[in-house]
């Protein structure tokens, strides 16, 4: 097969490969503007990544109803692509790296405010550039460790479940 056609055959997911994909990352965008923005908007920003993750694992879960058809096992296998999906995108788009630019952002808040003459409003705004710089960087390494996590934990389970049955 011709590798253009193999290109345009292929499945558009719109949680993954597309400008949506970005909703996931609100939540950083959220934090790195946490110290010259309404915590209500940090927060907001929280809202709408969990959202995606949402929308992602529904999506997913229907896409494995539609694969198995009426195949014994159909509600195990959906229930696994959903909280697979859920949980892993929690982690990798969500909570890990929310946290990350939140620590970030507060050590270098609070180092530019012991190494600097700054005023707080430049310190601020040189602590979102840096918060927003820094996503990324973050997004690969995140993504990989939770791979590697799942993999060498509640996908184990899954694995176990499957030979069982």
């Amino acid at each position: 097969m011709d590798p253009i056609e193999e290109k345009t055959s292929k499945t558009v997911d719109i949680y993954r490969d597309t400008w949506v994909r970005f909703l996931g990352y609100a939540n950083e965008v959220g934090e790195a503007f946490r110290a010259l923005v309404p915590v209500s908007l940090v927060w907001g920003s929280y809202a709408v990544a969990t959202m995606y993750v949402t929308a992602d694992a529904v999506d997913k879960g229907k896409k494995a109803a539609l694969a198995h058809g009426d195949k014994p096992g159909k509600t195990t296998r959906v229930a696994v692509a959903v909280v697979d999906t859920f949980v892993w995108q929690a982690l990798a788009s969500v909570i890990i790296p929310g946290f990350t630019i939140n620590r970030v952002c507060a050590a270098s808040l609070h180092l530019l405010g012991r190494t600097t003459k700054w005023p707080l409003p430049v310190r601020k705004w040189t602590t979102t550039a840096i918060g927003l710089s820094t996503i990324p960087f973050i997004i690969s390494p995140i993504d990989r460790s939770v791979d590697f996590l799942l993999d060498s934990s509640l996908r184990k389970v899954y694995n176990e479940e499957e030979k069982h049955k």
